[in-house]
């Protein structure tokens, strides 16, 4: 008889305040974090019910979605200033620890998560936001809610949830030397599709998931919810316990050791089962681009925009018609013959620093092409500072790109760096929604690398094609 349990219901199980029938599970919340967006109406409804925050020492602020990556330019947009400006005064309020613009430890909500050990194996995280899910590359369930559960989380440390399904999606082999872990994810999607994962806390393994950093694992993780799944993990293991040792809020001494053996018994049992698993061969995962609107609509950058005529199904082919219209592509048009007008490197998908040494490798000696407008934008200022002190930041000037300082930046039209409409983008964001990175603007998902050679070329080129 199968006992065992995978890593998501061991976790799960242990968080559980409170069980009904027919009811969802009432779960204890290890860390809320909390960004300028989603949480005014939250602190607003704390205030005219009477109530403060339960637990104010595991809720942290900061200001990202808002924030100019221009250094000491003001927030044009009013409605924006205001969020930004609310959530200073909320946080004072209610006795939250803020990172507010300027601030060495302010940055993209899921990027100084991780980096200052606040994230950790074992917890239950949550945010306003989708991308929570990138805190389960830590062997957590990281979520994201809306804002009447911010509020319910900040009043009582709590969020109620149906139990979900469990899904394992292996990646077996080890993937080429060019399959970055942007390209994994994208090749997940473009097999399950955005819905492939509803209901489901998915398990990312297999050898090509173990032979990521801790950084490549919250790419695969931060891109869960575009394939429709409640959350995304990976079970800790020794490179998690290597990054997270001596961070500023990683337990120390006797409490790390005590960490350590609770992190150890967390992946999934050899004998657990899980309600789907699917199988993916990494050695046939390429470098890929999206040519459609949703994450899933990508081909590997050696082949072409498809015909909707041989998709499977009438959706399938109604789908990529409207995204074939939207994006203004033609099928049969080879990926690398697509011109781009705009590179961005940044968002809590590609904004750490082993995604600027990446692509400051590919871009190091080289220039952007004449006419392409480039932005490197750090997911955090600790981000910035290391890329600063390594050197990268002049690598970037050098090559023409613009060096700025944290936020979401161009990752969604919430800023400054707000894309013109028809304006052809090579992202290495998450989404590439109709109006995503503004109003008609055209978004293509990419890597880091392929956004460099992409910038280098004037159109979508791998490294190897530099050369």
């Amino acid at each position: 008889m199968t006992t065992g349990r995978p890593l998501a219901e061991k976790v799960w199980e242990a968080h559980v305040v409170h069980r009904a029938a027919g009811g969802p599970d009432l779960l204890y919340v290890d860390l809320h974090l909390v960004h300028e967006v989603t949480s005014p109406q939250a602190f607003e409804g704390l205030r005219l019910a009477g109530r403060r925050v339960r637990r104010p020492e595991l809720t942290v602020a900061t200001m990202d979605h808002n924030t100019p990556t221009v250094a000491d330019r003001a927030i044009a947009d009013p409605d924006s200033a205001r969020q930004i400006a609310t959530l200073a005064h909320n946080c004072a309020a209610f006795g939250i620890r803020l990172f507010p613009m300027g601030d060495p430890g302010q940055g993209i909500v899921h990027v100084i998560g991780p980096q200052l050990g606040l994230t950790q194996p074992g917890m239950v995280i949550v945010c306003g936001d989708s991308h929570t899910s990138t805190h389960g590359a830590f062997g957590a369930i990281a979520f994201g809610i809306g804002t009447s559960d911010v509020e319910h989380v900040l009043a009582t440390q709590t969020i109620a949830r149906p139990r979900p399904k469990t899904m394992a999606v292996s990646l077996d082999g080890p993937a080429p030397a060019d399959v970055t872990a942007k390209d994994l994810i994208l090749g997940i999607i473009a097999r399950i599709g955005v819905h492939g994962g509803i209901g489901h806390l998915v398990e990312y393994g297999g050898e090509a998931i173990r032979a990521l950093s801790m950084e490549g694992r919250m790419t695969v993780c931060n891109m869960s919810i575009e394939a429709g799944a409640r959350a995304g993990m990976i079970a800790p293991d020794a490179v998690t316990f290597a990054y997270l040792e001596g961070r500023p809020h990683a337990p120390t001494g006797a409490a790390w050791e005590r960490a350590l053996d609770h992190w150890r018994g967390l992946p999934t049992d050899a004998d657990a089962r899980y309600d789907r698993e699917v199988r993916i061969d990494a050695r046939l995962l390429r470098p890929y681009v999206t040519w459609g609107t949703n994450p899933a609509q990508s081909v590997a950058i050696d082949d072409r925009v498809p015909d909707p005529e041989t998709l499977a199904d009438d959706a399938s082919r109604d789908s990529a018609r409207r995204a074939l219209a939207y994006m203004d592509l033609r099928p049969g048009t080879a990926m690398r013959d697509i011109a781009v007008d705009t590179v961005f490197l940044g968002s809590c998908t590609n904004g750490r620093i082993e995604d600027f040494r990446a692509a400051a490798a590919v871009l190091r000696g080289r220039r952007v092409r004449r006419g392409i407008r480039a932005l490197a934008v750090p997911g955090s200022m600790a981000v910035k500072a290391q890329a600063e002190a390594e050197g990268l930041d002049r690598i970037f000037r050098d090559a023409g790109f613009e060096w700025r300082i944290a936020g979401c930046s161009m990752c969604l039209g919430m800023n400054d760096d707000v894309a013109k409409s028809g304006e052809r983008i090579a992202s290495t964001s998450n989404r590439n929604f109709e109006g995503r990175q503004g109003p008609g603007a055209r978004t293509h998902l990419v890597s880091p690398a392929v956004a460099a050679a992409t910038a280098i070329a004037g159109h979508f080129a791998a490294p190897a094609d530099l050369s």
